[in-house]
Protein backbone atom coordinates (compact mmCIF):
# COMPACT_ATOMS: atom_id res chain seq x y z
CA UNK A 1 0.00 0.00 0.00
CA UNK A 2 2.89 2.52 0.70
CA UNK A 3 6.02 2.68 -0.82
CA UNK A 4 8.76 4.13 1.95
CA UNK A 5 11.22 7.21 1.02
CA UNK A 6 13.94 4.88 0.60
CA UNK A 7 12.42 2.58 -1.54
CA UNK A 8 11.13 5.12 -3.69
CA UNK A 9 14.88 6.71 -3.97
CA UNK A 10 16.09 3.67 -5.17
CA UNK A 11 13.35 3.16 -7.95
CA UNK A 12 13.78 6.57 -8.83
CA UNK A 13 17.85 6.09 -8.96
CA UNK A 14 17.17 2.60 -11.32
CA UNK A 15 14.97 4.99 -12.77
CA UNK A 16 17.61 7.31 -13.93
CA UNK A 17 20.06 4.11 -14.41
CA UNK A 18 17.76 2.75 -17.02
CA UNK A 19 17.72 5.82 -18.91
CA UNK A 20 21.59 6.33 -18.78
CA UNK A 21 21.90 2.65 -20.02
CA UNK A 22 19.11 2.37 -22.94
CA UNK A 23 20.93 6.16 -24.03
CA UNK A 24 24.35 3.99 -24.19
CA UNK A 25 22.79 1.32 -25.86
CA UNK A 26 21.32 3.69 -28.49
CA UNK A 27 24.81 5.23 -29.37
CA UNK A 28 26.62 2.49 -29.65
CA UNK A 29 23.34 1.09 -32.30
CA UNK A 30 23.48 4.38 -34.15
CA UNK A 31 27.73 4.65 -34.32
CA UNK A 32 27.24 0.93 -35.94
CA UNK A 33 24.14 1.93 -38.06
CA UNK A 34 25.51 5.52 -39.48
CA UNK A 35 28.52 7.34 -38.05
CA UNK A 36 29.65 8.54 -35.34
CA UNK A 37 28.39 12.42 -35.72
CA UNK A 38 24.86 11.08 -36.33
CA UNK A 39 25.51 9.17 -32.93
CA UNK A 40 27.16 11.84 -30.35
CA UNK A 41 24.17 14.25 -32.01
CA UNK A 42 21.39 12.02 -31.75
CA UNK A 43 22.64 11.29 -28.26
CA UNK A 44 22.96 15.27 -27.43
CA UNK A 45 19.55 16.48 -28.56
CA UNK A 46 17.88 13.30 -26.86
CA UNK A 47 19.29 14.15 -23.73
CA UNK A 48 18.56 17.69 -24.25
CA UNK A 49 15.08 16.66 -24.55
CA UNK A 50 15.33 14.69 -21.19
CA UNK A 51 16.64 17.57 -19.31
CA UNK A 52 14.55 19.96 -20.44
CA UNK A 53 11.53 18.09 -19.80
CA UNK A 54 12.65 17.40 -16.33
CA UNK A 55 13.89 20.68 -15.86
CA UNK A 56 10.27 22.16 -16.56
CA UNK A 57 8.67 19.05 -14.23
CA UNK A 58 10.44 20.15 -11.47
CA UNK A 59 9.71 23.85 -12.02
CA UNK A 60 5.71 22.84 -11.60
CA UNK A 61 6.43 20.67 -9.68
CA UNK A 62 5.52 17.34 -10.77
CA UNK A 63 6.43 14.94 -8.06
CA UNK A 64 8.97 12.51 -10.19
CA UNK A 65 7.81 8.69 -9.60
CA UNK A 66 8.03 5.73 -11.67
CA UNK A 67 5.15 7.15 -13.73
CA UNK A 68 7.02 10.48 -14.98
CA UNK A 69 10.12 7.75 -15.44
CA UNK A 70 8.50 5.90 -17.56
CA UNK A 71 7.26 9.03 -19.56
CA UNK A 72 11.00 10.62 -20.02
CA UNK A 73 11.77 6.82 -21.57
CA UNK A 74 8.82 7.37 -23.81
CA UNK A 75 10.28 10.57 -24.70
CA UNK A 76 13.71 8.99 -24.91
CA UNK A 77 12.47 6.67 -27.49
CA UNK A 78 9.94 8.89 -29.69
CA UNK A 79 12.33 11.99 -29.66
CA UNK A 80 15.10 9.46 -30.93
CA UNK A 81 12.89 8.20 -33.39
CA UNK A 82 12.29 11.27 -35.35
CA UNK A 83 16.03 12.21 -34.84
CA UNK A 84 16.65 9.13 -36.54
CA UNK A 85 14.53 9.73 -39.56
CA UNK A 86 15.72 13.39 -39.94
CA UNK A 87 19.29 11.35 -39.90
CA UNK A 88 18.53 9.24 -42.40
CA UNK A 89 17.30 11.30 -45.07
CA UNK A 90 20.44 13.42 -44.13
CA UNK A 91 22.55 9.99 -45.28
CA UNK A 92 20.42 9.56 -48.12
CA UNK A 93 20.75 12.96 -49.81
CA UNK A 94 24.46 12.44 -48.92
CA UNK A 95 24.73 9.87 -51.57
CA UNK A 96 22.38 11.56 -53.88
CA UNK A 97 23.62 14.91 -53.80
CA UNK A 98 27.37 14.45 -53.17
CA UNK A 99 28.36 18.11 -54.53
CA UNK A 100 26.00 19.47 -52.46
CA UNK A 101 27.10 22.25 -49.45
CA UNK A 102 26.16 20.32 -46.23
CA UNK A 103 23.76 23.52 -45.34
CA UNK A 104 21.87 23.35 -47.98
CA UNK A 105 21.20 19.22 -47.71
CA UNK A 106 20.03 20.10 -44.41
CA UNK A 107 17.65 22.23 -45.20
CA UNK A 108 16.35 20.09 -47.89
CA UNK A 109 16.32 16.80 -45.82
CA UNK A 110 14.08 18.59 -42.93
CA UNK A 111 11.93 20.24 -45.47
CA UNK A 112 11.42 16.58 -46.80
CA UNK A 113 10.95 15.35 -43.53
CA UNK A 114 9.44 18.00 -41.70
CA UNK A 115 5.76 17.79 -42.40
CA UNK A 116 5.79 14.01 -41.13
CA UNK A 117 7.86 15.12 -38.11
CA UNK A 118 5.00 17.79 -37.18
CA UNK A 119 1.78 15.50 -38.42
CA UNK A 120 3.22 12.88 -35.96
CA UNK A 121 3.82 15.21 -33.29
CA UNK A 122 0.41 17.02 -33.60
CA UNK A 123 -1.45 13.69 -33.70
CA UNK A 124 -0.01 11.88 -30.92
CA UNK A 125 -0.24 15.73 -28.41
CA UNK A 126 -4.04 15.29 -29.91
CA UNK A 127 -4.57 11.87 -27.96
CA UNK A 128 -2.05 12.81 -24.74
CA UNK A 129 -4.42 16.17 -24.37
CA UNK A 130 -7.09 14.16 -24.32
CA UNK A 131 -5.43 11.50 -21.91
CA UNK A 132 -4.47 14.55 -19.80
CA UNK A 133 -8.27 16.43 -19.56
CA UNK A 134 -10.34 13.23 -19.49
CA UNK A 135 -8.18 10.46 -18.25
CA UNK A 136 -8.47 11.44 -14.65
CA UNK A 137 -5.59 11.84 -11.88
CA UNK A 138 -3.22 8.94 -12.51
CA UNK A 139 -2.55 9.48 -15.96
CA UNK A 140 -2.38 13.22 -15.73
CA UNK A 141 1.35 13.76 -14.76
CA UNK A 142 2.34 11.20 -17.32
CA UNK A 143 0.15 13.07 -19.98
CA UNK A 144 2.21 16.06 -18.64
CA UNK A 145 4.97 14.49 -18.77
CA UNK A 146 4.42 13.46 -22.50
CA UNK A 147 3.19 17.15 -23.93
CA UNK A 148 5.75 18.60 -22.24
CA UNK A 149 8.68 16.42 -23.48
CA UNK A 150 7.25 15.47 -27.23
CA UNK A 151 7.22 19.50 -27.57
CA UNK A 152 10.58 19.97 -26.78
CA UNK A 153 11.69 16.91 -28.68
CA UNK A 154 10.43 17.95 -32.07
CA UNK A 155 11.83 21.24 -31.53
CA UNK A 156 15.21 19.71 -31.21
CA UNK A 157 15.31 17.00 -33.56
CA UNK A 158 15.07 19.97 -36.15
CA UNK A 159 16.54 22.34 -34.38
CA UNK A 160 19.23 20.96 -32.59
CA UNK A 161 20.29 17.05 -34.04
CA UNK A 162 21.38 18.65 -37.66
CA UNK A 163 23.27 21.45 -36.67
CA UNK A 164 25.08 19.30 -34.59
CA UNK A 165 25.71 16.87 -37.08
CA UNK A 166 27.21 19.93 -39.17
CA UNK A 167 29.41 20.63 -36.48
CA UNK A 168 30.88 17.24 -36.02
CA UNK A 169 30.78 16.46 -39.40
CA UNK A 170 33.07 19.74 -39.55
CA UNK A 171 35.81 18.85 -36.93
CA UNK A 172 35.92 15.38 -38.88
CA UNK A 173 36.74 16.62 -42.13
CA UNK A 174 39.43 19.01 -40.51
CA UNK A 175 41.08 16.52 -38.91
CA UNK A 176 40.63 14.39 -42.25
CA UNK A 177 42.18 16.82 -43.95
CA UNK A 178 44.90 17.80 -41.36
CA UNK A 179 46.15 13.73 -41.13
CA UNK A 180 46.34 14.52 -45.59
CA UNK A 181 48.80 17.17 -44.93
CA UNK A 182 50.91 15.67 -42.35
CA UNK A 183 50.89 12.45 -44.56
CA UNK A 184 52.27 14.34 -47.81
Amino acid sequence: DVVGPKVSGEFVWMGVGAIAISMLGVMIYLWLRFEWQFAVGAAVATLHDVAVAAGILAVTGVEFNLTIIAALLTLLGFSLNDTVIIYDRIRENLRKYKQMPLTDLIDLSLNETLARTLMTTLTTVLALLGLYFFGGETTKDFAFALLVGFSVGCYSSIFIASPLWIVFRGWSEKRRAAKVAVAK
